[in-house]
């Protein structure tokens, strides 16, 4: 076994740690848990921190479980938030925590025969038949509400949202996760939780409630919430959140985010998003300090967790889609790209919309007279004669050279490079 403590702490992964919680994991394999609410069909890289703590805790030898919230998720955590979330139905929440788990099998092992294989429950099976006399009844009656008023999560957001308060369904959130540690606790031996820093709160209700319901002892830890170096919120992009789901967010776009991040945001984020070794990643920081504009850190980051979350094939496409802009990209390259990676690749450059009916056209009559790509015809034969003009990513000399249906990309496209720099895309319908 190895110790997961001090392998969180040296990634910088640790906020908060109940007293003890080293020593009870050392003992011997324990279970832990982190909550999900499914309130998307995807995660998106905010989830990301908790998940791979889950994934150390695998790791270094003992039991993961994800618990997604099927019926916490009815109800949305005050935690952090300025307004109350939207309710779910039953039929939403099958749905999202479906492909959540789908997801969650990139990271954790669920499916081996290891005696620490990953579990994945649902706190909506054991709250479902749970009626709200017995619960208030059962449960209710160990938690002060003194005790839930002095948590930070509710107090801030009474102070941020005086007008309206906090509805009792809110309010009794932090009271079933809570529940949802006990009764992990007491049904799976789980002695520990995890999760952000905002979580801290409703972490300890769970271990309040399992000392005074049956004289038990629990743990907590929790990861601190990560911000860019700048202060802004990680995780967002103009487009909003970047998902897991490939469909919201494309490999290419995934690649991307963490290929731009900043030099200072690499350096921790190669610790937390991966799971590359103490010296791996020291080496690669000192290499990084002596040539920064080489930005090999940021590759290695961009390269590991795009692996993890989407595979080796997808982080193929997205190398080879990010080179067609910055590198020696071929034809073939280009064309292998899907409809959705070349927008992105190309993304904000001009684009132009004509008729098929159009085909074939004289390149020059089209860039300089139906389009504005070239601001006159002489202008544009001579640097077609000069060699600076590629359509495609195939260069073009010859001043008679006709656009063809047979040349466009995902049946609607033509690439035009203008020197080495600018970019075009004729769009054909």
């Amino acid at each position: 076994m190895k110790n997961f403590v001090e392998e969180l702490k040296w990634r910088g992964m640790i906020q908060d740690i109940m007293p003890g919680t080293e020593e009870k994991l050392m003992e011997g394999p324990s279970a832990a848990y982190v909550g999900i609410d499914p309130t998307a069909d995807s995660l998106h890289i905010g989830h990301l921190v908790s998940v791979m703590i889950l994934k150390h805790f695998q790791n270094c030898g003992h039991k993961p479980i994800a618990l997604v919230g099927g019926a916490t998720g009815m109800i949305g955590d005050p935690s952090m938030k300025s307004a109350e979330r939207n309710l779910l139905d039953e039929e939403t929440l099958n749905h999202n925590v479906g492909c959540i788990k789908a997801q969650l099998g990139r990271f954790l092992d669920f499916d081996s025969d290891a005696p620490n294989k990953a579990e994945l429950v649902n706190n909506y099976d054991w709250m479902k038949d749970y009626s709200f006399i017995n619960f208030i009844r059962d449960i209710g009656k160990h938690i002060t509400v003194n005790y839930m008023m002095a948590k930070d999560s509710v107090k801030k957001r009474l102070s941020r949202d005086s007008s309206e308060g906090m509805s009792f369904t809110e309010f009794s959130y932090q009271l079933m996760q809570g529940y949802d540690f006990y009764w992990l606790w007491k049904n799976k031996g789980c002695v520990l939780q995890l999760g952000g820093s905002d979580q801290w709160g409703n972490i300890t209700t769970g271990t309040e409630l399992i000392r005074r319901m049956d004289g038990g002892s629990a743990f907590a830890l929790t990861c601190p919430l990560i911000r860019k170096a700048d202060g802004t919120k990680f995780g967002k992009t103009e487009k909003g959140n970047v998902w897991l789901d490939a469909e919201r967010t494309s490999p290419y776009e995934f690649y991307q985010f963490w290929l731009n991040v900043s030099d200072e945001d690499a350096e921790r984020y190669i610790k937390i998003f991966t799971m590359l070794d103490r010296e791996t990643i020291e080496s690669a920081i000192a290499a990084h300090r002596e040539n920064p504009g080489a930005r090999e850190l940021q590759k290695l980051l961009a390269k590991e967790i795009t692996i993890m979350v989407h595979g080796k094939a997808e982080y193929d496409k997205a190398l080879k889609a990010s080179q067609i802009l910055f590198g020696k990209a071929t034809a073939d390259d280009l064309k292998s790209l899907d409809e959705r990676t070349f927008l992105s690749v190309f993304d904000g450059v001009p684009q132009y919309s004509l008729s098929k009916s159009l085909f074939p056209c004289d390149i020059i009559e089209t860039l300089a007279i139906t389009t504005d790509v070239f601001p006159s015809k002489g202008e544009c034969r001579k640097m077609i004669q000069g060699g600076g003009v590629s359509v495609n990513k195939e260069k073009v000399t010859d001043t008679a050279f006709r656009f063809t249906a047979d040349m466009l990309l995902d049946g609607k496209y033509i690439l035009v490079q203008k020197g080495k720099k600018n970019y075009y895309i004729l769009k054909f319908e």
